[in-house]
């Protein structure tokens, strides 16, 4: 746990060198209060004034429990980037414990609001927060805010910050440019970007090599029954035509999911998406992919929405809403790779209440 905590230590303090309680010991008993379910300045105080005394054979605490104001300017004050930049170190050391240092699989990229993060007079630009997601292993692999609610300009910034050699990065049509495309080959890695009329030249290219290839064109289809209703799902690739590769770097083919969901009322909604792909797949392969890009939203977004109340989460001063954000991807990554088999808000309330499982959450990543 020490080499985790040494790593918290690692970011620099923006307070005044008098400050009676060290940024790695204020960062780590956040982490801990939002374990247990701490959703604020005030709530993770409360946190540690009840358990000062099991917190002190972790971190040294000679002055006591520090006060709600002790963590509020500190998250106010400090530096996102430097946060960001632990949560990778942090992510790393972790994946190399349980040798996942390699990440072959689909990593998804997407950006979410802090929706009641803004200053006041601001509600139109909530904080917006852009994430790194491992599909296998579902946990967050880096994350960093959008500066101006600029989503490519943050994505792009973590694309250099992690190894993604040979695995397959998935974004929606936003980021479907140039730029985009060529930062993931420089990170030799592959590419399954969705493709909108917003990118119109590339997009009239997509439809016009489906409706060159026409029936012939190689599909997988599949059908779903649940929660009441029926999907059905073909998937199509076919390769990208020259006048299409010279528009984006390293393109090789395009895919096309076409979709239909029927309900028990008969209600029937259709929709066909297209996919630039830099290597060509296999329709199963390439419906596979897409599938897994979906995961950032139902697996990530949703239990911080539902389970750590991102979405209602009122800390708006300074650098507080991104800095609280980072914490808690965190927390959902450690509360995830336990091996322990319930949810994770099941696991929250269980650190709260069991002191064997708490100090458990850290010694598994051990």
């Amino acid at each position: 746990m020490q080499s985790y905590i040494s790593i918290l230590r690692e970011v620099r303090d923006p307070r005044d060198f008098n400050a009676r309680h060290p940024i790695g010991t204020i960062l780590f008993l956040t982490l801990a209060a939002t374990l247990c379910g701490a959703k604020s300045s005030a709530e993770v105080a409360d946190f540690v004034e009840a358990r000062v005394e099991e917190l002190s054979a972790i971190v040294d605490l000679p002055h006591g429990a520090p006060s709600h104001d002790t963590f509020s300017r500190l998250f106010r004050l400090l530096d996102p980037d430097e946060l960001a930049k632990a949560f990778t170190a942090f992510m790393a050391a972790l994946r190399a414990e349980l040798g996942l240092n390699s990440p072959p699989g689909v990593m998804a990229i997407d950006g979410k609001s802090l929706r009641r993060g803004y200053e006041k007079g601001r509600a139109y630009l909530p904080p917006l927060m852009v994430s790194i997601w491992d599909t296998q292993t579902r946990v967050a692999l880096a994350q960093v805010r959008a500066p101006g609610g600029n989503e490519v300009a943050a994505t792009l910034q973590l694309l250099g910050s992690l190894v993604l050699k040979g695995c397959t990065v998935t974004a929606d049509a936003l980021h479907c440019h140039p730029a985009m495309a060529q930062a993931v080959l420089d990170a030799k890695a592959d590419y399954a970007l969705g493709l909108k009329a917003n990118n119109a030249p590339l997009y009239a290219e997509a439809e016009r090599a489906f409706a060159k290839a026409g029936e012939a064109v190689p599909s997988l289809a599949t059908e779903e029954k649940a929660h009441g209703r029926i999907e059905r799902r073909r998937a199509s690739v076919v390769p990208a035509p020259a006048a299409a590769r010279a528009l984006l770097p390293g393109l090789k083919a395009f895919g096309r999911i076409e979709a239909e969901r029927t309900t028990t009322s008969g209600k029937r909604e259709s929709a066909t998406r297209y996919i630039a792909l830099s290597r060509k797949l296999s329709p199963e392969t390439m419906g596979q992919v897409v599938r897994a890009h979906w995961s950032i939203e139902n697996q990530l977004h949703w239990i911080l929405d539902v389970v750590f109340d991102e979405d209602a989460a009122r800390t708006r001063k300074d650098y507080g809403p991104e800095n609280f954000a980072v914490i808690r991807r965190l927390a959902q990554n450690i509360l995830r790779i336990n091996p322990s088999n319930t949810s994770i808000s099941s696991k929250m309330r269980r650190a709260m209440w069991s002191k064997d499982f708490f100090f458990e959450l850290f010694t598994h990543m051990r």
